[in-house]
């Protein structure tokens, strides 16, 4: 610990649970309202980066309401909003330039379809738990980051520290500096969404990817548009694969919510391998194919937002335990990719972690490996559902979009009926697959009309974006002569196009003094930086309490 570290820690003032539980998304609050239902003494609280529950909460989304029937069984009589949408219509594309190709219903397995399911906002989902969970008792800080890993002598979780307040560019004390505050816990529950700054941390002390692939990632990018109700089918989803993606795969979303809004989106691999691929332009493109845009004719788009996704699948999930602590929810990666799909599993991860937690507590027992929940997630219908889809993303992305698509749907029937392949694929971490720019086409995308397609920035600005702009840059670099020797020279500076909100930037090139210009303003806490950098140069840490996007209704 430095010496600086040092004095913080001594500044801190700190807080006793039972459970500390990183993120307040699907899994944490899920956690945090069996720990309640279980033992209502129990002390539990949860700390949330964003300003509010919710607003750093992006998804589709359709919601299999598996897990949340087995937490409240109540849940559509209890005022939720997600039971207001039941899904109706479910509908498969595959996309040419100009024309689609429904794939039969009865070409695609049984658990592909969306019967019983809804569709409607995840964030506005996780207020509503957070309103139950609050209702048991449990405490809730939104605007207050976990920046730091608390470990007790013995090297076990003692819990996490929340970020300082107050802290100037240049690493200095504002007027209104506050330090962060430490939150000590028998057991601390990691829920931070796909590729956490924490988790990230603890894979690598604890080795917890040691025994399984690594983890893999597709970013989502979502808008909200309000569209002419003689257009809006309530319940109507739709997917899609194919066109416009020829160097990557991936495919889009559209899908029939309330009050006469669709929420559309476009997630691409980040295995692709052209370096000057941009996904938002993908996703921008997508939206004026004849299809696509006869839905948004005379609509308007009200908010946008991007999200790193896991999509590793079962052979990625790590050690899932370690003393005093645990992975839940897509912390650990339990999404079912053909599915588009994980709260679900996300959230059952979370119940039966609650459960070891709850019974270790209750025996006494504390910062101990929690040796039970492991077992009960691999005995669990998550690893049924998972098993079924386990070799899905590796073989599109190994064969790509065509045959890999075919390959993958044999498998998946095939496993349907207790067969399948008699191996499992392996993964290649994503940052390993950019090829040089020299031997690629650059992509020429076409510019925003602004009624279909529009600009980054615009973009991030209906994601009510906002970071303090004195305060230190939470996109850091591990050498600062990467982005300009490596990136730049070899890939044509990737993070300009792979970011999907206007963060990297490189400036003097004109003038024969090119640099890395970061806007850390616009940042949207997608995380794809921090996979997708070839190098593994950027590295991603949270920024002061409250600050990111504030999605109302995503």
């Amino acid at each position: 610990m430095s010496e600086q570290e040092t004095e913080n820690a001594v500044d801190r003032e700190s807080m006793p649970y039972d459970v500390v539980i990183v993120g307040g998304g699907p899994a944490g609050l899920a956690a945090a309202i069996r720990l309640k239902q279980l033992d209502s003494d129990l002390a539990v609280c949860i700390l949330e980066k964003g300003s509010e529950v919710g607003a750093h909460i992006l998804s589709g989304a359709v919601v299999d309401p598996r897990a949340l029937d087995e937490l409240l069984p109540d849940w559509r009589t209890m005022g939720c909003s997600l039971a207001d949408v039941p899904v109706t219509d479910n509908w498969h594309w595959v996309l040419t330039a100009r024309k689609k190709y429904a794939l039969p219903h009865l070409m695609m397995p049984p658990f592909m379809n969306n019967k019983g399911t809804y569709t409607g906002s995840l964030g506005n989902l996780c207020r509503w738990l957070a309103e139950q969970a609050e209702g048991l008792g449990v405490e809730i800080f939104p605007g207050f980051p976990a920046a730091e890993v608390l470990y007790s002598d013995d090297g076990s979780i003692k819990g996490v520290a929340t970020g300082e307040m107050g802290v100037a560019r240049d690493g200095s004390h504002k007027s209104d500096y506050q330090p962060g505050l430490e939150l000590h816990a028998k057991y601390t529950f990691f829920a931070e969404g796909a590729r956490g700054h924490l988790t990230r941390q603890l894979k690598a002390k604890f080795d917890l990817e040691a025994n399984c692939e690594p983890q893999v990632y597709g970013i989502g990018l979502k808008e909200l548009w309000d569209i002419d109700p003689a257009l809006h089918v309530p319940g109507r989803v739709v997917h899609t694969q194919g066109w416009p993606l020829d160097d990557a795969w991936g495919g889009g979303f559209l899908y029939h919510q309330a009050n006469h809004q669709v929420a559309l989106g476009f997630v691409v691999a980040l295995d692709y391998s052209n370096p000057h691929l941009s996904p938002f332009e993908e996703f921008q493109r997508w939206k004026h194919h004849p299809e696509i845009a006869a839905i948004l004719k005379g609509g308007r788009r009200v908010s946008y937002g991007a999200r790193a996704i896991n999509e590793g699948g079962w052979q990625s999930v790590p050690k899932l335990a370690f003393p005093g602590g645990a992975l839940i929810g897509c912390s650990a990666g339990f999404v079912n990719v053909p599915r588009i799909k994980g709260s679900h599993t996300a959230m059952k991860s979370a119940m039966l972690a609650a459960e070891s937690a709850a019974a270790a507590i209750k025996a006494g027992r504390t910062s101990d490996e929690l040796s039970d929940y492991e077992p009960a997630v691999r005995n669990s219908w998550i690893a049924s559902e998972l098993k079924k889809v386990i070799n899905t993303e590796p073989l599109v992305a190994k064969f790509g979009g065509t045959i890999g698509t075919v390959l993958a749907g044999m498998d998946m029937w095939m496993r349907t009926l207790k067969i399948g392949l008699p191996f499992t694929m392996k993964h290649h971490r994503d940052n390993d697959s950019l090829w040089r720019k020299d031997l690629v086409k650059p992509i020429k995308y076409p510019k925003p009309d602004g009624v279909l397609s529009f600009d980054k920035l615009s973009s991030v600005f209906i994601s009510n974006t906002n970071h303090e702009e004195d305060q230190p840059v939470h996109l850091t670099l591990k050498d600062p002569d990467v982005p300009i020797t490596v990136n730049l020279a070899l890939y044509d500076s990737p993070e300009q196009r792979y970011c999907p909100a206007g963060v990297y930037e490189i400036v003097g090139q004109d003038v024969g003094d090119p640099r890395l210009q970061i806007n850390a303003q616009n940042c949207v806490h997608c995380k794809t930086c921090d996979i997708k950098d070839p190098m593994q140069n950027i590295v991603w840490v949270t920024p002061e309490g409250g600050g990111g996007p504030n999605y109302p209704n995503m």
